[in-house]
């Protein structure tokens, strides 16, 4: 899929004062394994909005298209500096920070904020079209947006039951982001570990606890996905008497 950049998709903003710091149309240095971190995170094609120097508490939010804020990240303190050689004009250009504060560790997330940024709806079973690999990532963004939009580790679907399919599952991540699909729609979160998925089920927000999950094609899954971790999986739905049909 081809995934246009054009567009601010960073705002940076000092959180107390909720000053704007700079929007930008993409970042480097931020979505990075944490065994390559460099001490400077640049902010390319960027408006300078706000004041240089150092912020304490700074806070990077995701935009999409229309300017609205799908995701964020508490950054804590960096420190604003000069516009680089990269400048084209007065009014985008490369920004530098020295950075002391928080990152993603999923190299790959950046991408998938660009798609889900787009504006352009996804689509059932969107996540699989990403390598194997990347799904830890797409997980992160599902979750990072799904809070970020207020919205509670809960069943928003309106299906008691959920359809998962064990063919699709193959990393424990797609465990989550499957499920996730299964109970909320596309990009949908309904845990991202044990303890989440615990919160998620037991919840009495929303639509309500999920009563039943029909596991289809479960010996994929067996295949593929540790016993123990698939024995804890059961594990939880039977302490929250959901209904799990292996099939």
């Amino acid at each position: 899929m081809e995934i246009e950049e054009n567009f601010p998709l960073y705002m940076m903003i000092d959180e107390e004062p909720g000053d704007v710091l700079v929007v930008a149309e993409g970042v480097e240095g931020f979505f990075v394994d944490p065994e390559e971190e460099l001490p400077e995170v640049a902010f390319l094609g960027a408006r300078r909005v706000g004041k240089r120097g150092r912020v304490e508490s700074a806070v990077l939010d995701i935009l999409n298209r229309r300017q609205e804020k799908i995701g964020e990240y508490f950054i804590g303190r960096v420190v604003l500096e000069g516009v680089g050689a990269e400048s084209s004009g007065d009014e985008k250009s490369r920004i530098s920070c020295r950075y002391f504060g928080n990152r993603c560790e999923y190299p790959g997330a950046g991408r998938i904020w660009q798609r889900w940024a787009s504006g352009v709806v996804l689509e059932k079973g969107e996540w699989l079209q990403w390598p194997a690999s990347q799904h830890a990532a797409w997980l992160h963004v599902v979750q990072n947006s799904w809070f970020a939009a207020n919205r509670s580790a809960a069943r928003y679907g309106l299906d008691e039951v959920a359809l998962l399919d064990g063919a699709q599952v193959s990393t424990r991540s797609g465990f989550f982001c499957a499920l996730g699909e299964a109970v909320n729609g596309p990009g949908g979160y309904f845990g991202s570990n044990l303890d989440a998925l615990a919160d998620c089920i037991s919840s009495e927000v929303g639509e309500g606890p999920l009563a039943k999950i029909v596991w289809r094609n479960f010996r994929a899954s067996r295949e593929s996905l540790d016993r123990d971790f698939l024995n804890s999986i059961m594990g939880v739905m039977r302490e929250f008497d959901v209904d799990l049909v292996l099939c």
